[in-house]
């Protein structure tokens, strides 16, 4: 006989995949919090009976590591430590049918945008109100600020708009409101995320309303950085750069992907860009904001790539020498236009290739960051971890990027920015001391 049916439900959150996955169960604790429902993040107590999965079905690792969870509290539950198991994000609603078949000791599945049905489970309702009420599972001196959903692009290799459909944009008054807040809370770093940030406004503006969103965030009295991930290259509104420019508390920091640099293979992942305008477009970036950090991701063993292929990629990397670089081997989805290509390069040919590529950057980066030493950064104080002070320059941003080690007789508060000068430097990361 349970016990726990006497006792008040507990949920605990569990979330894969990327930060726009997080800022939905971050609106999901919100809700449920709201209706007097006690919600945790990933619960290390173990003290929860209910468990919400936010699954990834982006590429085949997060769709295996969604479905090893999902298993994992379907164990938990059968030996009675959870009296309920839901599952919702984009594994659920892309393969609902098949998972439903597979893993029925699940409770109910639920997809992409079906949060008013989530709620209902737990017999709450959806709050329309609670604009910017947040469970923030980040620290609280940062968050993520999710402008938009879905996407209107028609990327090859892409599945997202499979699912999370069409682009929707936010209205701006909600947005600057639901930042206002955070800002209230703490918050100090806002981070712009959207599956396309260029995109914002056409849908409900009928023009490209970013630049303008910009400005009345930079407005936002106690906000000291906003950063911006995910521009797309193709027809890039230029006027970004003025505002990233002209605003101090707007990072020098752009993370825009191009996936690769050959110009068949641009063609083929249906891009929308040459080789020549994205070189272009780089220079022209460079040009109105020097100094400016150029993050990109790059995919390497799409259908059809060739050695040649490679090795342009590699001489683009070493021209242009991004400050960062994440890669992707290709995943082969279903229901792309790329999932009716032939997946012709051999997973291990994939893995080697983004090896190479990211032995070419680790060398880039290397470079870049002994550029640095002696140099003093504003510093913005993360975690302390293993005894260290772990922090971020305006050149960073979180866990995909360099962290800053840092020495001090002193404690830093989390959530402080300190002036550091670096001392030293490696592949990917940089040690620095306090200076006054």
């Amino acid at each position: 006989m349970k016990t726990r049916t006497l006792q008040r439900d507990k949920v605990n959150i569990i979330t894969l995949g990327c930060s726009k996955n997080m800022v939905d169960s971050e609106v999901l604790s919100g809700q449920l919090r709201a209706n007097d429902i006690d919600v945790v993040h990933e619960n290390t107590k173990k003290d929860h009976n209910i468990v919400v999965v936010n699954t990834c079905g982006f590429i085949d690792k997060a769709k295996e590591e969604s479905v090893n969870t999902i298993l994992d509290q379907v164990a938990l539950k059968k030996k009675g430590r959870l009296d309920k198991v839901y599952v919702t994000g984009c594994l659920s609603h892309r393969y609902r049918e098949d998972l439903e078949k597979e893993i029925p000791e699940v409770d109910a599945w639920f997809g992409t945008m079906e949060l008013p049905l989530l709620l209902k489970k737990f017999e709450a309702d959806y709050k329309s109100e609670l604009l910017g009420e947040r469970l923030l599972s980040t620290p609280q001196h940062y968050a993520y600020l999710k402008i938009s959903e879905g996407c209107n692009r028609t990327c090859a290799f892409c599945a997202i708009p499979l699912m999370r459909g069409a682009h929707v944009s936010r209205p701006m008054e909600d947005l600057v409101k639901e930042a206002e807040r955070l800002v209230q809370r703490g918050v100090k770093e806002i981070l712009l995320i959207a599956q396309e940030l260029t995109y914002y406004g056409l849908d409900i503006y009928k023009r490209r309303a970013l630049p303008e969103l910009l400005h009345r965030l930079a407005d936002i009295k106690g906000l000291t950085w906003i950063r911006l991930h995910y521009a797309y290259p193709s027809k890039f509104p230029l006027e970004i750069l003025d505002v990233i420019r002209e605003r101090d508390n707007i990072c020098n920091y752009l993370d825009i992907p191009l996936q690769h640099a050959s110009d068949n293979m641009l063609k083929a992942m249906r891009r929308q860009i040459t080789k020549a305008e994205m070189t272009e477009l780089i220079h022209t970036i460079r040009e109105r904001v020097p100094g400016i950090c150029l993050r990109t991701t790059l995919i390497a063993g799409f259908p059809g790539e060739t050695e040649a292929d490679v090795e342009e990629l590699k001489a683009f990397l070493q021209e242009h020498r991004f400050d960062r670089v994440g890669i992707f081997p290709y995943s082969h989805e279903e229901g792309t236009s790329a999932g009716e290509l032939v997946d012709d390069v051999p997973a291990e040919v994939k893995q080697q290739r983004a090896q190479e590529i990211m032995e070419v950057q680790q060398e880039i980066s290397y470079q870049k960051n002994q550029e640095k030493v002696g140099r003093v950064f504003r510093t913005l104080i993360d975690k302390k971890e293993a005894g260290r002070w772990l922090g971020r320059t305006e050149f960073d941003s979180v866990e995909v990027d360099n962290e800053v080690i840092v020495h001090s007789a002193d404690k830093l508060p989390v959530g402080d920015f300190v002036q550091v000068r670096i001392t030293k430097a490696y592949d990917y990361d940089l040690e620095g001391e306090v200076v006054s």
